[in-house]
């Protein structure tokens, strides 16, 4: 295979909106390495995403705002996207998500979050009244069991109803997120509703900590990942630059360019990548069992895109038949001839 043609795949790969979204989902990954090591010197869950929000809001209200440059009526067009985006996809999420945490083991709440994907294809099976495909429905199985192997639940797992229903919560939120983000507007760039909505996401943060609904402690001790002892701010601002502002940015390019249910089902892998950062940056190996469902997870997700790309054929096929039908139709059409003036007939 020569270099031209395997950089032209490459490209192809990452056009297709997969590549990105699984860059989106490896930068997303790390948030668990850089968050946990702030919590353990002190840090309330609440502290750390006003802190990642806050700061990812800041680094792209520059480039925000030169993007909306003469075009401010972009954000009084799309106002209520914004809001709606930085309310439920972003604070609402995470905030719903940190109270699962409160009452039930990390992974039963993760889980419950990541059942997003199954109720956006059951959501467009009731709204379009028609049943998933068959390879939609075996790649929604497959990435759930992936899903389990890799969270590794077959320990002593804690339940609480009212923080089931918290990750359930969560998992709305994160449907809500993916509809908003995949949804199709050239008025509103990707750029401009991940700044919006972070910022909206940061207010509300820290309006919740003000009103004392959830703990706000913060600590300027130094932090550990793997053998480095590092300060605090170098955490924080991975936290902010690579699993907020890279990971919201990209994530919402994957979105508009895969749909909500690609791109949700895409999402899974940052299961996967955040136990391998995990590993890498804390010394937590995943076991054999975690590899196995991690493998699940991506063929899950091959599937749903086999199926995709199947369904856009299907439809795609039968307009191009159709056109082809009309040309067929006027093949044998002639321009008429057009007819000459009758001769005038001397007069005698």
């Amino acid at each position: 295979m020569s270099a031209t043609k395997t950089k032209a795949d490459a490209k192809g790969f990452l056009a297709s909106g997969v590549g990105i979204a699984l860059f989106s989902s490896a930068v997303f990954g790390t948030s668990g390495s850089f968050a946990k090591s702030m919590l353990e010197t002190g840090w309330s869950p609440g502290a750390a995403v006003a802190v990642r929000l806050t700061g990812a809001a800041l680094i792209l209200a520059i480039p925000g705002v030169v993007v909306l440059r003469g075009r401010w009526h972009q954000l009084k067009d799309n106002w209520l996207t914004i809001l709606l985006f930085g309310l439920i996809g972003v604070a609402g999420c995470q905030l719903f998500y940190f109270n699962a945490v409160a009452r039930l083991s990390v992974g039963v709440a993760l889980l419950l979050e990541y059942l997003a994907p199954v109720m956006i294809v059951l959501w467009l099976w009731i709204a379009s009244r028609r049943r998933p495909r068959a390879l939609t429905a075996a790649g929604a199985l497959l990435s759930l069991g992936g899903l389990v192997l890799v969270l590794d639940l077959t320990g002593a797992v804690k339940v609480d109803f009212i923080g089931v229903l918290w990750g359930m919560a969560a998992a709305v939120c994160l449907v809500i997120y993916f509809f908003i983000t995949a949804k199709e507007n050239d008025t509103l760039p990707p750029l401009v509703l991940a700044s919006g909505g972070l910022l909206v996401g940061a207010l509300v943060m820290w309006l919740v900590g003000a009103l004392g609904l959830i703990p706000m402690t913060f600590s300027t001790a130094d932090t550990s990942l793997g053998p480095w002892t590092i300060p605090w701010w170098v955490s924080a601002a991975g936290l902010v630059i690579l699993a907020t502002v890279l990971a919201y940015v990209s994530g919402i390019m994957a979105a508009r360019s895969l749909g909500s249910k690609v791109a949700s089902f895409v999402s899974l892998t940052e299961v996967l990548f955040a136990v391998i950062w995990a590993w890498l940056l804390l010394g937590e190996l995943p076991g054999p069992i975690q590899l196995v469902g991690g493998l699940l997870i991506v063929g899950g997700v091959v599937l749903v895109r086999v199926d995709e790309l199947r369904g856009d054929r299907r439809v795609a096929r039968p307009e191009a038949e159709a056109a082809a039908a009309r040309v067929l139709d006027h093949a044998n059409d002639v321009e008429p001839v057009p007819s000459r003036p009758a001769a005038k007939v001397p007069r005698d």
